[in-house]
Formats: structure tokens, sequence, C-alpha cells
């Protein structure tokens, strides 16, 4: 089972997760809106009918190439029916389906590709069917916004390696010990720190001791691409020859102009929404 994460829907707590590049959705937390004792019962309330196999089977076909058809036809034609029954994990077992996935156990659950999800609390409740598909798009607004943050984290550590490499080359005097390496690395990554959150990193450790990781972990996203432009124009003042101090005036007003931009664009994008 792939990592789940949780939304609230009206006091309800719904399972989601992504598997496969579908993100799914556990109905059966859905149906507890209309039976808390017994959700599996509504789920297969849901699946007698022959309109849901329908939309099922169509799903099926639109995105499943290992659907079996047979199968499918085999349900329409009996959907409906007084005597018949059909659980999420017959229909998955037959057909081959990936629009459903049934988990045993515990903390298990039928869960239903997003679109099916929504088709099944529609069923269940026009107005929480709203709720939910509100509360998953925030879910997935937020997981985008991390997304985002991560990429420029990854890109200013690609830059870093940049930077020291023009530290190595121009710096570090041969044949120097490890320790006294790391210190010159230090030194330079704070010109940095201070040019842009104008403290260095032990200023910050001793000014945050509970919190974990460094400095740049806490930065914004507008922080990370300005540091990751930082570290490039460093390494060209470095290659150039520039001294550290005449480079950190440098790089502190190339980091408020940056910031000053960067900001100003967030707040038009704003206010344009």
């Amino acid at each position: 089972m792939a990592k789940q994460k949780e939304i609230i829907v009206k006091d309800t707590t719904i399972r989601t997760m992504s598997q496969n590049g579908y993100d799914y959705i556990c109905i059966t937390d859905i149906a507890r809106q209309k039976n808390d004792l017994e959700p599996n019962v509504v789920v297969g309330n849901w699946m007698r009918n022959r309109n849901t196999i329908e939309y099922l089977g169509l799903w099926e076909m639109l995105n499943n190439p290992n659907f079996n058809p047979i199968e499918f036809e085999g349900f329409r034609n009996q959907a409906g029916l007084n005597a018949f029954t059909l659980s999420p994990a017959r229909w998955i077992d037959a057909t081959k389906a990936i629009g459903l996935i049934s988990a045993a156990g515990r903390y298990g659950g039928t869960y239903a590709q997003r679109d099916i999800a929504f088709k099944f609390a529609s069923w269940v409740s026009v107005e929480f069917e709203l709720y939910l598909i509100k509360e998953f798009q925030r879910l997935k607004e937020d997981e985008q916004k991390a997304l985002g943050w991560s990429a420029k984290r990854e890109l200013a550590k690609i830059n870093y390696h940049i930077h020291t490499d023009a530290i190595k080359e121009h710096l570090i005097p041969a044949e120097i010990d490890q320790y006294h390496r790391s210190l010159i690395y230090a030194n330079e990554a704070d010109v940095l720190n201070v040019a842009l959150f104008g403290m260095t990193a032990k200023e910050w450790r001793d000014a945050h001791p509970d919190d974990k990781g460094n400095i740049r972990d806490y930065a914004t996203i507008n922080q990370l691409i300005c540091l990751s432009n930082m570290e490039n124009l460093n390494a060209v003042f470095i290659n150039e020859g520039m001294p550290q101090p005449e480079r950190l005036h440098k790089l502190n007003q190339i980091a408020i102009q940056q910031m000053t931009v960067l900001e100003t664009a967030g707040q038009r994008n704003v206010l344009k929404a």
C-alpha cells in the first residue's frame, strides 16, 4: 500500500494515497457519512447499481489496457437484479480493474481513483461531494507548493557545488589539511548567509537552539531562488579575484535587489488571484 495522507471533510477523516500515477480516495471513509457502523454495506449497495457498473467499466476502458471487457459485460447484464451483489474485490479480480483498490486489514478499505471517488461521494451526498472536492484540491495545492520548495532546494545544492569548486580552485592553498579546508568552506558559506539572511550559520543556531537542520532549511522559495543566483555570482567573483569584503558588500546589494523583485512579483500574483 502506498503512503497515505488524510484530509478532513465535514469532521470526517478521509484517507488518500497516490499509486501508479493515480490519486485514490478511500470511499469506505466517505461511506461513513451514510452508515458509520457498516460503511462496506454502503459501498456494496452502490456497486449493485447498473449506472455504477457502466461508469466503472467506461473508466477502465479509457484508462486500463488490461481491462477485461467480457467479465464487465457479464456484470452489467446482471446489475440491478434483486439477487445481484458485487464486492470491490470481486470486481477487481474478475475485470483486472485499476480504478478501485481493495485493502484488507484493520486500516484497510476500498480506495477509488479520484474521479470515481467523487462520483461515489455524489451518490452518498451532493453536499459532501462539494466539500470533498474542495479539501482534496487544497491537499494537491499544498503538495505542489512543497514540491516547488524541494526543487528550489535541490537547485541551491547543485549551485553549492559550483560555489565550492571555485573556492577550492582559488582560495584553498595546496596541501592544506582537512580541518582548515573546512573552515574556508564554512567561512565562504557564511558570506552568502550574511549577505542574504543577515547572520552566520552559528548565529542562527544560537538563536534557534530547538530547531533541527540549518538556516537554509528554513528559507522561503524566494530566498532559495536568490541564494541559487548568489552562489553562481560569488563563484564568478572568486574566479575574478575579488576580495571577500567587496564580495560580501556586492552580494548583499544583489540580495536586496533580487528579494525586492521576487517579493513584489509574488504580491502582484496574489492580487491578480
